[in-house]
């Protein structure tokens, strides 16, 4: 027999009163009500963000938690039993966030220092101390006698003459005259800047200058075996391509360093393995005295000079410094940063020009010429050369008695690079000066140039070929120099290449002196100190968006936001005007390429911001640096690297030019300094 199913359904809520005629209220399994934090039929938990405190079964009995007390990035928890009071219970949405104000590990630190403002005062005068023991241990370690400032030259001391920004009258009184200049023929360069792609190379024909003393043959068998040595293996440009992609501070290291092992080979090539048997001169030849090599010191221009052995028996050898014009001497460097232009002078060239030009006055020319040609930078040619030019004209050519200098391009090469430098010519007492109106246009160069004795040739490509007219023993000869004068207005078509490192030039580039060495470089060290701080506390910032933008921001470039730390305290803590200045610019190379490690910390700032903000939970802190601020700490760090990048400049020009006389636009002043 089947009995018929039973099914009991409880109750929702009770009966009617008998005799009151109210309703009863909402029943519950047991019979009794819900304790505190339980509400419901089957007495569950309030849901999570609500509390209940008093006992009861209702749903409405479950109050929602104040939403003032829960911070950001942070949720509400279920708890067993319920929750009976406040504050309710919570928990960070990301173990990157500490309990109880879900802070990042940067705000935790921040507030536990009073909040951003008070944090931001205590920093700046923490780094404002250490800067200040920093000067106080630079002084301690550098020493007082080696801080920059103009020192003069003792009498017979040796001048360094590959430094010619420190050379004026005030520090260079005499030069020690070598025997060599005595015996000097001729100065041959080599062509090309001496880069891996394009090495030095020299040309087969010998120089007119030196026909009467080498071999043709033998030379071109000696050029063919320099040529062999100065070219660079494929690995080591590839090398320097990997270091440029990954820091470029190290590529242009790793390229100093092979220019310099490259010379050196040469140098001991020439010097102890050649036989020197394209010289005429049995002498040179059984003495290995005839060639010598050697180079400027930023490495790209080298030369070979050429000297008589003392047998040639010929009385027009050596020539004079008259019989020399046109003489080209070019500049070393090619208007970077790291490689400004700049005249190498050295004895044999001061003894040459002695014989028209009196020494001192040679020198002063020399740190004038220098000053003004760090200011030029490749890019902005056409701008920068202008004032060299007025320069030679207004300060210089008046002062070189018989002599006359002009700004001109020399050696171009296939790849269209070609060298800078000066074109020397005399000026014959009889013609006089020409009229200083007749400077520019091409009119008024024919016309100088056919009064001082220098032809000008049109050639197809428009440029402007110089030579000489001079007699020899032997009957009329025409030199020609391959290269052009530079004027105001062939400075109009010149051609300059541009590269992407041109936008950096406008941060990182040569200026005058300021003067206020000790100032500058206090502030320098209080802003390599916060650009330390700004650092870590992106770093910090980082941290709390994810492991893998810390990593992107590290590694892409090698710690190359880390670096110029250690770079910056290297060339403030270096050892005499010169070593600082260098190592200086290697800290400016590293604080610029360290703006691609902050442009990574911008990216990922921002694809957090926008990955965060369709899921945004209300902000009810004051200051949050990792939601609408998440850019704070890269701007900083970019605005403090201009600025670190423009002291460094006023930083370089101080030691490098510690005589600012050399920028006075007051002609007596300038020659009588």
């Amino acid at each position: 027999m089947l009995l018929p199913s039973l099914v009991v359904t409880p109750a929702l809520r009770g009966g009617l009163g008998a005799d009151q005629g109210h309703a009863g209220e909402n029943g519950t399994v047991s019979g009794k009500a819900c304790p505190k934090g339980l509400y419901g039929i089957f007495c569950e938990e309030c849901p999570a963000g609500t509390y209940k405190n008093v006992t009861g079964s209702d749903r409405s009995l479950c109050f929602s938690c104040p939403r003032d007390e829960l911070p950001n990035r942070a949720v509400y928890v279920h708890v067993r039993g319920g929750i009976t009071e406040t504050p309710c219970p919570y928990k960070c949405v990301s173990e990157r966030y500490h309990m109880p104000h879900c802070y990042t590990a940067l705000e935790e630190l921040i507030y536990t220092f009073g909040g951003p403002w008070l944090f931001g005062l205590l920093l700046l005068g923490l780094l404002v101390l250490l800067a200040l023991v920093l000067s106080v241990a630079r002084m301690k370690f550098i020493g007082v006698d080696e801080l920059p400032g103009p020192a003069p030259t003792q009498q017979g001391s040796q001048i360094d003459h590959s430094f010619p920004f420190l050379e004026s009258l005030n520090e260079v009184l005499e030069t020690n005259r070598v025997e060599e200049s005595q015996s000097h023929v001729h100065r041959m360069y080599f062509m090309g800047p001496n880069t891996f792609s394009e090495p030095w190379h020299l040309p087969h024909t010998p120089p007119e200058q030196v026909k009467e003393i080498v071999y043709e043959g033998a030379f071109n068998a000696f050029v063919d075996e320099i040529n062999a040595l100065a070219a660079y293996h494929w690995w080591e440009g590839s090398v320097h391509s990997i270091l440029c992609i990954l820091a470029y501070p190290f590529a242009w290291s790793w390229q100093q360093w092979r220019r310099r092992m490259k010379l050196q080979k040469i140098r001991e090539f020439v010097r102890s393995e050649y036989d020197h048997s394209c010289l005429r001169s049995c002498r040179s030849r059984a003495l290995y005295e005839g060639l010598k090599v050697a180079a400027t010191p930023d490495l790209m221009l080298a030369y070979v000079d050429f000297f008589l052995g003392g047998d040639e028996k010929r009385n027009d050898l050596p020539p004079s410094l008259h019989q020399r014009f046109p003489m080209s001497l070019l500049f070393g460097g090619d208007g970077s940063y790291m490689a400004p232009f700049s005249l190498h002078n050295d004895n044999i060239i001061t003894s040459l020009m002695s014989q028209s030009v009196p020494p001192t006055t040679w020198y002063r020319f020399v740190a004038g010429l220098n000053a003004q040609l760090r200011l030029v930078r490749r890019g902005c040619l056409r701008s920068k050369f202008r004032p060299v030019i007025q320069w030679l004209e207004t300060f210089a050519n008046p002062a070189l008695s018989g002599v006359h200098v002009d700004l001109a391009w020399f050696q171009a090469t296939t790849d269209g690079y070609c060298h800078y430098g000066l074109l020397i010519y005399a000026v014959e007492e009889e013609i006089g000066r020409v009229p200083s109106a007749c400077l520019d246009g091409d009119t008024g160069i024919q016309q100088r140039s056919s009064a001082l004795g220098v032809y000008l040739k049109d050639e197809p490509s428009n440029k402007i070929y110089l030579g000489q007219t001079q007699r020899s023993t032997d009957g009329n000869s025409r030199r020609k120099i391959d290269g052009g004068i530079l004027d105001i207005n062939s400075l109009k078509v010149l051609e300059e290449k541009r590269d992407l490192f041109f936008i950096l030039s406008f941060l990182i580039h040569n200026t005058k002196p300021v003067g206020h060495q000790d100032l500058v470089g206090l502030v320098i060290s209080i802003l390599l100190l916060g650009d330390f701080s700004l650092v870590l506390l992106t770093l910090l910032q980082l941290y709390s968006f994810s492991l893998v933008d810390v990593f992107l921001v590290l590694f892409i470039i090698p710690l190359g936001v880390l670096l110029p730390f250690p770079a910056g305290i290297n060339a403030l803590f270096s050892h005499g005007p010169r070593r600082s200045a260098g190592l200086a610019r290697v800290y400016a190379l590293w604080n610029i390429t360290s703006l691609i490690n902050i442009g990574v910390a911008f990216i990922c700032g921002y694809i957090h911001y926008r990955t965060q903000s369709s899921r945004k939970i209300p902000n009810f802190q004051p200051w949050n640096m990792d939601e609408s601020e998440w850019w704070i700490f890269p701007f900083a760090l970019v605005l403090c690297k201009c600025i670190q990048s423009k002291l460094v400049n006023w930083h370089v020009a101080n030691l490098e030019i510690q005589d600012r006389s050399l920028y006075s636009n007051d002609f007596n002043l300038f020659w009588q300094s």
